[in-house]
């Protein structure tokens, strides 16, 4: 029986986990039941090396490898796909209630893979620096020696260590003093703070025998405290010149590939340090893992480029006024940096967690592995599936592929996943946000969860509370009480299993939504909004949000305002905008983010952000929220300036000497060209430029 295209392949894993093959079926528009099969990777094994035909998908994630070789053999199995029903449903004490979530996974497999992404590249030729205490670094540095290309820079003497008899690879010694790059691409530079150079040294040995003080050892490293400065060493080293304690030139660098770093503290302290990079301390076992993962680190490597940009609706900056930095600010890689009025991604660092375009308020950052429509796609295919087969109170449980052991843990140690929590893997949890998570509302789900591991960064769940805490404040806002979105702890797996059995189902829509979701952030999440607030329980126009939310209003000051308009060039969203025809200052709602540009702009402080959620349609359309009086000038007629600016300027000046003469004033009231003019003429009591007419 075929899916979408594709041959499934149901097992009970003998008899453990109740299957209702007929409601599965009626669930994913099948002819006919499915099979269900008892042990598919044992006795009815030949079974499945006849049926794997074309593109096949297996409800077992246990014995994958087992039945991809057995499809590679077969040679008529063109894609192979998997899908745990086992752990995800059938093992629960509400196995038999979780018939329309098995049916919902496994519809959510079938679809089609999304679309490929573009790719960002890295050449490793296997150059290693290995720093640290140089006992350490040069016992790694041996063993690593025979696979890859060693330079070690050691920090600080260590007493009893000795260079190897052999130069097998170059030895430094120095302090770190700058380290960046990433796979294939390291820059090192350090400060050559030891008298004696190792790359110069022959380690002949003549300046341990020459030290009277025995500062010196087989590490070729002075002991400074030791020394006494009779400088009998330099004098043994002759035209070596490798000892010189006034040393000038000691900046060294190199280019490397990958760095083992022993160092006592990390050079990269950010929670996700670049690739090529390990740092184990002094844990051996660590040592040896990174030394393992190292070896294997040579060729031409390929990872996704997780992220896509548009400068043009970035509100990081505008005319060097500060903007939003929520995408800088939660990166745990430090793949982000200020560029200008947008800021730049660094490929190379990013190591695809998506925070950044889940934190972006304006949409400029966009996750794409996968991209939001497909990740939509999965998520409405859950939840449609799940309430056609009958199932009630559907909830997303969002985890990355690090929590499949703890979700495999809770159903073989504990009570499972009740049969309303749908498990969906991501490639990251801090890649979805309200976008994806308000969509599922509207699509009929009535809660999102994300499931922690304990090893995502600290910022990720601050944002993602943050977002979670503003996505319940609408919900609540507009009648669907409840808790709808949680974070769920899986590193304590008692704690976990708490929460998830705890937790009561929260109000959800009556009427689900049939909109795809679009790869613009903000257009999804408008069609969600749009959708809840017509079928809310409770109709709500405007709903006051905390600050830091992504919509909101401006107000502006009329009495400071004097419509210079520098907003309205400072606005990345074309949230404020001017008239064509008039001196208006127009401002549409739904496009505001809320990065404050307009306010740091404005010269009078004329401008209060307050954040908000407008949901009429008002808050689409343009709205005045000031405007102003042209004049003309006396003269000519030709535009001047606004009533306020001009009224305001003639009666700051009205008392200057410079103005104190008949008429004086009148030149406020003019254009440049007019009052150059009468500036020539010499006519007490008034100046004449029009056809016999008189200014006043």
């Amino acid at each position: 029986m075929s899916i979408a295209g594709r041959e499934l392949f149901l097992c009970s894993c003998n008899g453990t986990q109740p299957l209702d093959a007929a409601a599965i079926g009626r669930a994913l528009g099948l002819p006919a039941a499915p099979k269900v099969r008892s042990m598919l990777c044992q006795k009815e094994l030949p079974a499945f090396a006849d049926g794997a035909h074309g593109d096949v998908l297996v409800a077992c994630t246990q014995e994958a490898r087992l039945f991809e070789e057995i499809a590679q053999e077969g040679a008529r199995t063109q894609t192979i796909r998997f899908v745990n029903v086992r752990e995800s449903g059938g093992w629960s004490p509400e196995a038999r209630a979780a018939t329309p979530k098995i049916a919902a996974l496994i519809a959510a497999a079938s679809l089609p893979e999304p679309a490929p992404v573009p790719q960002v590249s890295y050449v490793s030729r296997g150059q290693l620096l290995v720093v640290g205490p140089l006992d350490a670094a040069l016992d790694w540095a041996k063993l690593l020696s025979q696979q890859l290309a060693v330079t070690v820079l050691a920090t600080g003497r260590a007493a009893g260590a000795s260079l190897p008899a052999e130069r097998a690879f170059p030895v430094m010694s120095g302090k770190l003093t700058a380290l960046t790059g990433w796979l294939g691409a390291f820059e090192a530079k350090w400060s050559q703070e030891n008298p004696i150079d190792l790359d110069l040294c022959t380690r002949c040995h003549a300046c341990v025998r020459a030290c009277p003080e025995h500062a010196i050892d087989e590490s070729y490293q002075v002991d400074l405290d030791r020394c006494r400065s009779h400088r009998r060493c330099v004098a043994a080293c002759g035209e070596v010149g490798a000892i010189d304690f006034a040393r000038q030139d000691r900046e060294r660098g190199g280019t490397f590939d990958l760095v083992l770093d022993l160092s006592r503290t990390a050079w990269f302290r950010m929670h996700q340090p670049p690739q090529g990079y390990y740092a184990p301390g002094a844990d051996v076992v660590a040592q040896a893992k990174a030394v393992a993962e190292l070896a294997t680190l040579t060729g031409e490597f390929e990872k996704p480029k997780y992220f896509a940009y548009k400068a043009s609706i970035c509100a990081h900056e505008r005319s060097g006024k500060p903007g939003c930095s929520a995408c800088i600010d939660v990166c745990s890689t430090g793949a982000i940096r200020a560029d200008g009025d947008g800021v730049f991604v660094e490929p190379h660092l990013c190591m695809g967690c998506g925070a950044c375009t889940t934190v972006c308020p304006s949409g400029a950052m966009t996750y794409q592995y996968p991209a939001m429509p497909d990740q939509g796609a999965r998520v409405r295919t859950l939840v449609s599936t799940y309430g056609r087969a009958g199932g009630r109170d559907a909830t997303i449980l969002l985890h990355g592929a690090d929590a499949n052991e703890a979700i495999a843990r809770l159903a073989r140690r504990g009570r499972g996943l009740p049969s309303r929590v749908m498990p969906l893997e991501v490639h990251h949890v801090a890649s979805t946000g309200l976008d994806l998570w308000m969509a599922a509302l509207a699509w009929g789900a009535t809660g999102v969860w994300v499931l922690l591991t304990g090893d995502e960064a600290p910022q990720y769940r601050e944002a993602l509370a943050f977002q979670m805490r503003l996505g319940d404040a609408i919900a609540n806002a507009l009648g669907y009480q409840g808790e709808h979105f949680r974070l769920v702890d899986a590193a304590d797996p008692a704690a976990a299993e708490a929460a998830l059995w705890s937790a009561a189902p929260a109000l959800g829509v009556r009427v689900a939504a049939t909109f795809a979701s679009t790869p613009e952030k903000r257009t999804t999440l408008a069609l969600a909004l749009d959708h809840l607030a017509l079928h809310a329980p409770v109709p709500r126009k405007v709903i006051p949000l905390r600050a830091g939310s992504p919509w909101g209003r401006v107000d502006v000051n009329g009495g400071a305002c004097t419509m210079c308009l520098a907003c309205v060039g400072a606005c990345p969203e074309g949230a404020l905008l001017d008239h064509p025809e008039a001196l208006r200052l127009r401002f549409i709602e739904a496009k505001c983010v809320q990065c404050g540009i307009c306010a740091a702009t404005c010269p009078e402080h004329a401008i209060t952000l307050v954040p908000q959620l407008d949901l009429t349609a008002e808050a689409r359309s343009p709205r005045v929220l000031n405007e102003a009086e042209m004049v003309g000038c006396i003269a000519c007629g030709k535009p001047l300036g606004t009533r306020r600016m001009i009224d305001g300027m003639v009666a700051k000046l009205a008392g200057h000497a410079m103005f104190a003469k008949p008429g004086a004033l009148d030149r406020l009231r003019m254009c440049g060209d007019c009052r150059v003019k009468a500036m020539v003429v010499d006519e007490p009591g008034g100046i004449d430029l029009l056809k016999g007419g008189r200014l006043r």
